[in-house]
């Protein structure tokens, strides 16, 4: 990338993607010196009430602290320990197999994101509705092809061509486009067409159910605390496995948030489709009879009836999907988050790395003045973090799902060492943020 002719500080820039990962490379733009910042979000839901949980490595929250995308303000549960259970009979928790350390913190994804946009400058341009149908790049700026239902003129931010097309696109340039819109990127498309995600071959089965609900599950041989609020649990059974947690609910209160992993019932094929989810209302009463079946036939009691009381229209479906693009930059057009590279969450680090991409691109601006191989540099030291990711993703969805040990052979000493293995570089949690 030739950043010579690239003036940072006043800076037209559009972050294609409102979610977490555009919100924080949005911050990362403004503290950076550039001047009006436009967010473009294709959803017109409220992204303030998802409700689904993540969670950050207590290592990298100190560090992401420090750059300054994460708070104590922001709604957090402390997670302590890792509790392994597998089905047992009638036993109501199932049968303990091995207790690890799990240092992080917990996080509310619609809570999260809002105290993110709250702290935007005033002046952000955040548009909802708005469809990026294409994007070219070009030696004087980017130029984005929007369909919104507005044309150009003073309501539109960016430079618009003023023209509007009888499809109702019209096109607005930037100096800088960051791509921050998921894994069907139109910027990354753009940027690398040769780039796709490929499947994975299962799913994750996501949902949350509010905590004081639990009372409910009164089981026979119920133990007085059946689950700490710094445990996160894994679940495992042959061919996958669910963790769940408790995540605020952004009204001072918790929600148990859980991730199940299983490969798809018969009859639903992915692997020819074009990359998609199932979002929450959306589960068939097929899938939803199959989720039922995994809850009641292969989790201990207590848990599986955590997920069974969780509202149908509260779940959705999640296939696994991996994929890096082979840097980050590529002219004016800058990529990050699930744009850039997607790693299977596993790794408990996806949103860990998309607030470090953020962190990383606010130090590339600010250094281009002085030296212009900077944006260079961020794209190329985060596609090597990206790589490392997907990589471990593979290699724990291999050991957790496709390729899962026997797990009634293992014991303490056991699952720490096939954790260990499966770990591999100790990146769990996401890869250190280099300064």
């Amino acid at each position: 990338m030739n950043t010579d002719h690239i003036r940072i500080a006043g800076a037209e820039v559009a972050v294609v993607g409102g979610s977490i990962a555009g919100c924080a490379t949005a911050l990362a733009a403004h503290r950076a010196g550039a001047g009006r910042i436009t967010v473009l979000e294709r959803t017109t839901g409220r992204l303030e009430d998802r409700g689904v949980g993540l969670a950050v490595h207590n290592a990298r929250y100190a560090e992401l602290a420090a750059a300054g995308y994460l708070d104590t303000a922001m709604p957090w549960v402390q997670l302590t320990t890792r509790r392994w259970y597998l089905r047992d009979g009638t036993a109501p928790l199932g049968r303990p197999l091995a207790v690890l350390p799990f240092p992080f913190r917990s996080y509310c994804w619609g809570p999260l994101w809002r105290e993110l946009r709250r702290r935007l400058p005033e002046d952000t341009v955040f548009r909802s509705g708005v469809r990026v149908a294409g994007v070219s790049d070009a030696a004087d700026g980017a130029t984005l092809r929007l369909d919104d239902g507005e044309g150009g003129g003073s309501g539109a931010s960016g430079t618009s061509d003023g023209v509007r097309g009888h499809d109702g696109r019209h096109t607005e340039r930037f100096d800088l486009v960051i791509g921050a819109d998921g894994y069907r990127s139109t910027v990354r498309a753009a940027a690398f067409p040769e780039v796709r995600p490929d499947y994975a071959g299962y799913l994750a089965w996501r949902g949350a159910v509010p905590a004081e609900r639990l009372a409910e599950l009164d089981l026979p041989g119920m133990p007085a605390t059946p689950w700490a609020v710094e445990d996160c649990i894994y679940v495992v059974f042959p061919g996958g496995h669910v963790i769940i947690y408790r995540i605020p609910d952004g009204h001072g209160g918790h929600r148990a948030n859980w991730v199940l992993y299983t490969a798809p019932p018969a009859g639903l094929d992915l692997a020819s489709a074009s990359p998609t989810s199932l979002p929450p209302g959306s589960l068939t009463d097929a899938l939803h009879r199959h989720l039922t079946h995994v809850a009641s036939e292969l989790l201990p009691p207590y848990w599986g009836g955590l997920i069974r009381m969780t509202p149908r229209e509260d779940c959705f479906i999640q296939p696994m999907y991996d994929f890096t693009a082979p840097r980050y930059t590529a002219g004016r057009l800058l990529l990050a988050g699930d744009a850039a590279t997607v790693a299977r969450p596993h790794t408990g680090g996806g949103a860990v790395k998309a607030l470090q991409d953020a962190a990383a691109l606010e130090a590339a601006l600010r250094a281009v003045p002085e030296r212009p191989d900077a944006l260079d540099a961020y794209g190329t030291e985060r596609g090597r973090t990206g790589r490392a990711m997907v990589e471990l993703g593979r290699r724990l969805g291999r050991f957790l799902v496709q390729d899962a040990p026997d797990w009634r052979t293992l014991d303490q000493a056991g699952v720490a060492a096939a954790w260990a293995t499966a770990d591999g570089s100790g990146a769990f949690g996401g890869r250190e943020l280099k300064s």
